[in-house]
């Protein structure tokens, strides 16, 4: 493969809803650059982009892929991300490594959740941004309610650059507004050139075409003081202040090209191909990537091949093949095969081995990558969200900021001995997917997978088994419930036993009482030595034995204080383990005693919905016996930031209702804030279900 620098590179993510054509519209750019030697599809499992057997079993994309091609002497990346809201880690990283964001919008189905969360990541990162109409062959399409649609979303930046010629509900051709020229497509794909459409072929079209043409140049006059002159005047623009006019306004962040193809067809994939190509702007035209420098103040780095290399690890993949995978964005300067640099997050020394660009899971080794490429390199230390630099300059791009894991199951072995693989496993996933978490829950001591959603957890579940042959049952999580006594008692512990030879003698009085601590609270009021003072310890040492088990359901205890009033001894037969034995006797007598009860954890909710939303969200809440705290206006308009306090057990099933209320666009954060006693109503079911668990 040739140089490419900065001025011949177009990175591009292609993000949008789940289902909206991005896969397919991958296939079809690779398909007429003549990088793939056929169209493949998505529901045969043939595609470029998916080549993971889970991304093949299911349909859909899980993760973002790397397909680059050479197209009219420039290299194109394309970045293919997830548009299934559990897999939105990838959409992340892809974004995050972009120059433009093409965002696919179906003709068929329009403007969804996943259009807005592409468009708002893409504005959150300041990256330019495109919209690609597919499927406007399919007979339920309609390009000019979605182009309609898209305006009233996302406001007066959509500029239709290619649209279609609609007769009787069938597209009989493109308009191309910068050429101003019609094409008509064979069942091969290829274009011929047509006439413009009059009134003949509708009575809209004519019309239609007059007020595209109107906003187009208008949207383009907006980008200069020049254009905007000549706009005035009424003077047409020539094709190459359009060109400019729209490369500027992208780069500005007010313009949003919209253009349309269908993938199946390859009908105006050539246009977008040439739109890419004119149109999109490269590394050296997008702004500076910011940075800190060691001392943490802000420096800008400009995509410069002759400055000292630094460059961003936007994503990982754990191959058990090949190794680890590190996807590499060269900001400045140029990578090189086998060369020692710097890790600046880590601290530690990089050395770079083999590299390769990607188109899919065909791989082509380079030795060199120059400011603005995007490159892997196979087996290096360094993870997602890392900087490697030169030494001479040492700097620290922004790590990628994930969407925290918010649905939890615990996560055992399926065949014993498994658990070590699980762990090697499990460590290599959260490597490569950063919005999942593994770790132990300190108060139930189970291991908890976090993610995103059930989906997620299942692919996570398929690949442990695929790649790293651990077998594992995800199940939903023990709640952490405690035990308390509500009232003070007086018990005696008595541990008498005489088996001949030195016998067993451990004699107590202890006042139980509740208290606020989490931990046992243990005094002693003993008068006259009839405990003697070192048998103390034992006492208390029995007792904090047993406040790892309750009376009611065997939960731990807490809230509970201990005193030791009284007791006796016997010279011979008393000794440590007596009065441990003892002291465990008056526990459980006392606890039995003391109106047991049991407490179950409260987690501190914060909901960010639409403000439509809101009322669904807080009767949903109130089903499950949460109390609304207060509701504030979020930092974006049209959103409400809900905090309420919930019971933890009722919590499990509330990622995917939240999904459902909010189709998507709600996101929340629970976190465990203290116990409170259980509804008796509750207990008995309680009871049952720790009983059956310990089972």
């Amino acid at each position: 493969m040739k140089h490419y620098g900065a001025e011949t590179i177009k990175n591009i993510a292609i993000a949008g809803h789940s289902g909206s054509g991005k896969t397919s519209l991958a296939e079809a750019l690779l398909f007429r650059a003549g990088a793939s030697d056929r169209l493949g599809k998505t529901a045969d499992g043939n595609t470029v982009c998916d080549f993971d057997p889970e991304e093949i079993k299911r349909k859909a994309s899980l993760g973002t892929s790397l397909a680059s091609f050479e197209y009219n002497d420039i290299k194109v990346n394309l970045l293919d991300t997830p548009g299934l809201f559990d897999f939105a880690g990838g959409m992340y990283e892809g974004v995050t490594a972009s120059g433009t964001v093409m965002i696919t919008v179906s003709a068929k189905s329009g403007v969804k959740v996943g259009t807005e969360k592409a468009y708002d990541l893409a504005c959150e990162l300041d990256k330019p941004k495109m919209f690609v109409v597919t499927k406007v062959d399919d007979p339920d399409a309609n390009f000019y309610n979605v182009l309609t649609d898209l305006k009233t979303k996302f406001g007066p930046t959509v500029c239709p650059v290619v649209v279609p010629v609609i007769k009787d509900r069938k597209v009989v051709s493109f308009v191309n507004l910068i050429e101003m020229k019609a094409y008509t497509y064979d069942e091969n794909g290829t274009a011929v050139e047509t006439d413009m459409p009059t009134a003949e072929i509708s009575e809209k079209m004519e019309y239609r075409m007059d007020g595209l043409v109107a906003a187009f140049s208008e949207a383009v006059a907006e980008t200069d003081d020049e254009l905007m002159e000549k706009f005035f005047e009424g003077e047409p623009f020539t094709q190459k202040e359009l060109v400019h006019g729209i490369h500027k306004g992208m780069n500005e962040g007010i313009i949003t090209p919209v253009v349309c193809c269908s993938s199946t067809t390859t009908a105006g994939v050539d246009m977008l191909l040439k739109e890419i190509e004119l149109l999109l702007p490269a590394p050296c035209d997008n702004k500076p990537a910011i940075a800190e420098d060691m001392n943490g103040e802000p420096v800008e780095v400009a995509y410069d091949e002759t400055a000292p290399l630094s460059a961003f690890v936007f994503k990982t993949v754990a191959d058990p093949f090949v190794g680890k995978m590190s996807f590499i964005k060269v900001i400045s300067g140029v990578l090189k095969a086998n060369t020692d640099y710097v890790n600046t997050v880590s601290g530690a020394p990089e050395k770079t081995g083999k590299l390769y660009t990607l188109c899919g899971k065909k791989q082509t080794e380079v030795t060199e990558a120059y400011a603005g490429d995007i490159v892997v390199a196979v087996k290096i230390n360094a993870g997602t969200s890392d900087t490697i630099c030169d030494a001479s300059r040492k700097v620290v791009f922004p790590a990628i900021e994930f969407p925290k894991p918010c649905y939890r199951m615990a996560v055992s072995a399926k065949a014993q001995g498994d658990e070590s693989k699980i762990s090697t496993g499990i460590q290599r996933l959260t490597e490569e997917d950063r919005t999942l978490w593994y770790g132990m829950d300190p108060f139930t001591k189970e291991q908890i997978l976090s993610g995103l959603g059930e989906q997620h957890l299942d692919v996570a579940a398929a690949k442990l088994k695929a790649k790293f042959g651990a077998d594992v049952v995800l199940k939903e999580p023990k709640i952490a419930y405690r035990e308390t006594i509500r009232k003070k008692v007086k018990v005696e512990g008595k541990h008498k036993k005489q088996s001949g030879g030195h016998g067993q003698y451990g004699h107590v009085w202890i006042e139980f009482e509740p208290c606020l601590s989490d931990e046992l609270v243990f005094e002693e009021k003993v008068f006259g030595g009839a405990v003697p003072k070192n048998f103390f310890p034992a006492v208390e040492k029995g007792l904090q034995d047993c406040m790892k088990k309750g009376v009611l359901a065997g939960c731990p205890v807490t809230g509970l204080k201990a005193i030791l009033v009284d007791g006796s001894y016997h010279p011979v037969d008393s000794s440590e383990m007596a009065f441990k034995t003892a002291a465990s006797i008056a526990f459980k007598e006392g606890l039995k005693q003391a109106e047991p009860t049991i407490l179950e954890p409260i987690g501190k909710l914060t909901v960010t919905a639409p403000d439509d939303n809101t009322g669904d969200i807080m009767g949903d809440l109130n089903k499950r016996r949460g109390r609304v705290i207060g509701m504030n206006p979020a930092a974006k308009k049209g959103l409400t930031v809900i905090e309420a306090e919930v019971p933890m057990r009722e919590m499990q099933s509330f990622t995917t209702q939240l999904r459902q209320i909010t189709r998507g666009r709600g996101s929340f954060s629970l976190e465990h804030l203290r116990y409170e006693q259980l509804p008796g109503n509750l207990v008995s079911e309680v009871i049952l279900s720790v009983d059956n668990n310990n089972e």
